[in-house]
């Protein structure tokens, strides 16, 4: 028998973050593109994410219709034509992020199957980031979670710090998964001193 779940945060009751949740609103509207086999993934940020910010908006499949409307539209994911996003700060038209979620083959992919969506212009973060996401090694230098991409993302647009409330039930989850594992397990798995 499955174990009860909270309906808006989509975690088991017990381990509800929904309290832990904000409600932060940016001038920045941010899209995000989740791949349909992130939903089920017990470190859902997406989902985290979508329900922290007012004007976010989370979209699952793998087909994207991109809204048509006064917004500058930026894809937030790496490549060589990517400007860096602190040259955004500051702008003067609305500005909407638009944040593929999955691994880096189901971005690509999505990016693949979605010309409209892969011909935006890029924006990337800095280099050098390091991500709070202690389950899993990140698969390159600066690799962060999508929630992580997100905050850093607003945060260098709208104001240093703004948006770190966000994070609060993200360190949760991870907090979770790890008593969950025990933390000798984790340290033992991920090299971790403590």
């Amino acid at each position: 028998m499955p174990r009860p779940q909270c309906p808006r945060c989509q975690r088991p009751s017990s381990h509800c973050l929904c309290s832990l949740i904000p409600s932060l609103d940016s001038s920045t509207l941010v899209l995000i593109l989740q791949h349909p086999s992130e939903t089920a993934h017990a470190l859902n940020t997406a989902r985290l994410a979508a329900l922290g910010l007012v004007n976010a908006q989370l979209r699952v499949g793998e087909a994207v219709k991109l809204p048509a409307d006064e917004r500058n539209n930026y894809l937030l994911f790496p490549g060589g034509d990517a400007i860096p996003l602190e040259r955004l700060a500051g702008s003067e038209r609305p500005l909407r992020l638009i944040v593929p979620d999955g691994t880096w083959r189901k971005a690509r992919r999505l990016l693949h199957l979605n010309p409209e969506l892969a011909a935006l212009p890029r924006v990337s973060l800095p280099a050098g980031l390091g991500s709070r996401y202690r389950l899993r090694k990140a698969p390159a230098p600066g690799a962060l979670s999508t929630i992580e991409a997100i905050v850093t993302a607003l945060n260098m647009l709208e104001g240093e710090g703004r948006f770190d409330q966000l994070l609060r039930p993200f360190e949760a989850l991870i907090d979770a998964q790890i008593a969950a594992m025990g933390v000798e397990t984790y340290q033992r798995n991920h090299g971790d001193d403590g």
